[in-house]
């Protein structure tokens, strides 16, 4: 049977995610995942797009990012045929490292793209990895609280950020230890919560 055409136009912003084969390890030590971080530079610089935030966990990975001219279908083939390459290279593996094809959601709101943001950040703390997002080194939760660095220059916060009030990293960090009975609502472009601390003030 032939594949579906996966929908794709310039300017299309996506939650892209890739498994390990069989669930098995994509990363087994620290130069792995830097190795990862480095080839998203690499696809970045021959085919550009906007990588929103990321997260490389034990066998899967996480990005969120949005596109220009070249179909992710082209971006995600590169990334992860030359990581695949690497990888099976340096611990003499053979076949296949990724599980049949990426996963891709098209983030089409707002809203949608907030909700992605913040699962991508929580994934480590939801495996229980960590109990804090910045603790994790793999994700670009540290470039939100504390801006770009060496260490974080992949990503790109700022669109996801110009959707709080200022000071916008305290409110996406507000935003992400939320509950699911918070209650949330637009002004002047601005997600605010109903109730609470982030009351701004004036508002009636």
């Amino acid at each position: 049977m032939a594949r579906r055409v996966r929908l794709w136009f310039a300017g299309a912003k996506f939650h892209v995610t890739s498994r390990g084969i069989r669930k098995s390890s994509l990363f087994y030590e620290d130069e792995d995942y830097k190795k990862y971080l480095s080839y998203i530079e690499e696809t970045k610089d021959r085919y550009p797009f906007q990588l929103h935030s990321y997260c490389l966990m034990t066998n899967h990975t996480h990005l969120q990012l949005e596109t220009y001219d070249t179909p992710l279908s082209i971006i995600m083939k590169h990334l992860n045929t030359k990581y695949a390459k690497y990888f099976n290279q340096k611990y003499d593996f053979s076949g296949h490292v990724f599980d049949k094809r990426y996963g891709a959601e098209i983030l089409d709101s707002r809203e949608y793209e907030i909700d992605v943001s913040k699962y991508i950040h929580l994934n480590p703390v939801e495996a229980r990895m960590v109990t804090a997002p910045e603790e994790y080194p793999w994700s670009s939760y540290r470039a939100y609280l504390y801006g770009q660095s060496e260490e974080t220059s992949l990503v790109n916060p700022n669109p996801i950020l110009s959707y709080f009030p200022e000071p916008s990293q305290h409110y996406y960090q507000q935003y992400i230890h939320s509950l699911l009975t918070d209650k949330f609502f637009w002004k002047d472009g601005k997600i605010i919560k109903l109730e609470g601390e982030w009351f701004p003030c004036g508002l009636e």
